[in-house]
């Protein structure tokens, strides 16, 4: 019993303590004014305010542009202002300031959590996404720092107590954190899984694939149509891909082994929780051998029953720009007392090689020509290089609605890489909504 008593206090204190579930944690702001959220770049997006009267106010410097990453600690907690509760409510002042305050009957100063979020990015995030439903979230590749994560529709933090009835009532989906709990029909952007399945079965051989589109495909008595049926011609794999070809994937779904792409998605994450310490939601995909044809080719092009998170599949774009290796996604860097001086260091970590470098050189190439010449053909010729999946989902068989997909990432000499996921919902082709809110937010990041 001394043992594990030693082994709670030295090592599992600050882990239960720090638990959002933790009710005692609201003790702490007897004796503690609650510290800063920041971005990186110093930017306050949460804050204290004490009037005359020592009554307290939280408030929301910029409002609703980081509403579901900060979130809000009333009426409950939700963002960072729950995954973050303790330490902002643990105090590291210098420890006489903390004596006289004890003593004087004040109240000592929370430590800030400066996170890893990019306010400019963030901005032109928020603002080219509009008046429109959906969600933006971009990942530095190699060290799993999230720069962006904007989500609509939102809500004024700063008010959410007035508006609690609006925001949480029934029909209401202002809560909800559509970059990390949204589930999505992928569309085009499944063609990533679809064209590494036909890679990862035909090593030698996947070059020599050729299609030639009409504009659509028909087996089993089920056609599947090409956007706009649109004619493609003569492709090849790349072409394909470029061109987001509906008919050349179906194809592929139907020469690919049902059962090994649906291995294939498992090891990419699909049903499994993602590693990161926010609230999210797993992606959903399940297909075997006994799959109907038409449930096969619907599959291959991201539609069928498959889900996806914007989180989930910038993630992947991250994996491959990283030649295969997943870093864990996290949003604090580091936290510190109220003058500054470091408490704790956050610092990036592995997640796991979920796939080679050779499968990732292959979605790389396919990746700059939907740029160079398909689908993506508005991020080209930048200061910066850019890759990545245009996709277009319908998102049921009853209605004509679609969300527009944009899946990728960017390099530029002097930068870190950044890779983004962009949903725009009921909106149409990716290649017209998607792009070019991720050209924003790259155009800023890059500083173009």
């Amino acid at each position: 019993m001394i043992g594990y008593f030693l082994y709670f206090q030295f090592v599992k204190s600050d882990e239960f303590i720090n638990s959002p579930y933790n009710s005692l944690q609201d003790l702490f702001s007897k004796n503690v004014v609650r510290g800063e959220i920041q971005t990186k770049d110093g930017h306050v997006i949460a804050r204290t305010k004490v009037s005359s009267d020592a009554s307290e106010t939280r408030e929301y410097p910029d409002g609703r542009m980081f509403a579901h990453v900060a979130g809000f600690a009333v009426n409950g907690k939700a963002g960072l202002e729950k995954q973050e509760n303790f330490s902002l409510l643990r105090s590291h002042e210098f420890f006489l300031d903390q004596i006289v305050n004890d003593i004087s009957g004040k109240k000592n100063t929370g430590d800030n959590v400066v996170t890893t979020l990019d306010y400019e990015a963030q901005a032109a995030a928020y603002n080219a996404l509009g008046d429109y439903e959906g969600a933006v979230i971009a990942i530095e590749p190699k060290t799993g720092k999230i720069a962006v994560m904007v989500s609509k529709p939102d809500y004024d933090p700063n008010t959410i107590a007035s508006d609690w009835e609006s925001v949480n009532g029934e029909g209401s989906t202002a809560l909800y954190n559509r970059a990390t709990q949204g589930q999505y029909a992928p569309g085009s952007v499944f063609k990533i899984f679809t064209a590494l399945e036909y890679y990862n079965e035909n090593p030698s051989t996947y070059n020599d694939y050729s299609f030639d589109c009409d504009g659509s495909i028909t087996e089993d008595g089920f056609t599947i149509h090409c956007a706009g049926n649109k004619s493609h011609g003569q492709e090849d794999l790349t072409k394909s891909f470029a061109k987001s070809c509906n008919s050349s994937f179906s194809n592929i779904g139907l020469l690919v082994d049902n059962n090994k792409l649906n291995t294939l998605c498992d090891d990419m994450l699909f049903n499994n929780n993602l590693p990161i310490a926010f609230d999210s939601k797993k992606s959903k995909f399940a297909l075997d051998n006994n799959a109907s044809s038409a449930l096969t080719m619907q599959t291959a092009i991201g539609q069928g029953n498959t889900l996806v998170s914007p989180l989930h599949m910038c993630m992947i774009a991250g994996a491959i720009c990283n030649d295969g290796n997943l870093m864990r996604p996290y949003l604090v860097d580091h936290t510190e007392n109220a003058a500054g001086a470091l408490v704790e260091q956050n610092k990036p970590a592995s997640y796991k090689q979920i796939m080679s470098k050779d499968q990732a050189a292959f979605l790389q190439n396919l990746m700059a020509a939907v740029v160079s010449d398909g689908t993506g053909a508005k991020l080209r010729d930048q200061s910066y290089e850019a890759f990545g999946k245009t996709g277009t989902a319908q998102v049921s068989d009853s209605t004509d609605q679609t969300n527009a997909w944009f899946v990728g990432y960017g390099k530029k000499d002097g930068y870190n890489d950044l890779a983004i996921a962009v949903v725009v919902e009921d909106s149409g082709a990716g290649s017209t909504y998607a792009v070019p809110v991720a050209k924003k937010v790259f155009d800023k990041y890059f500083n173009e």
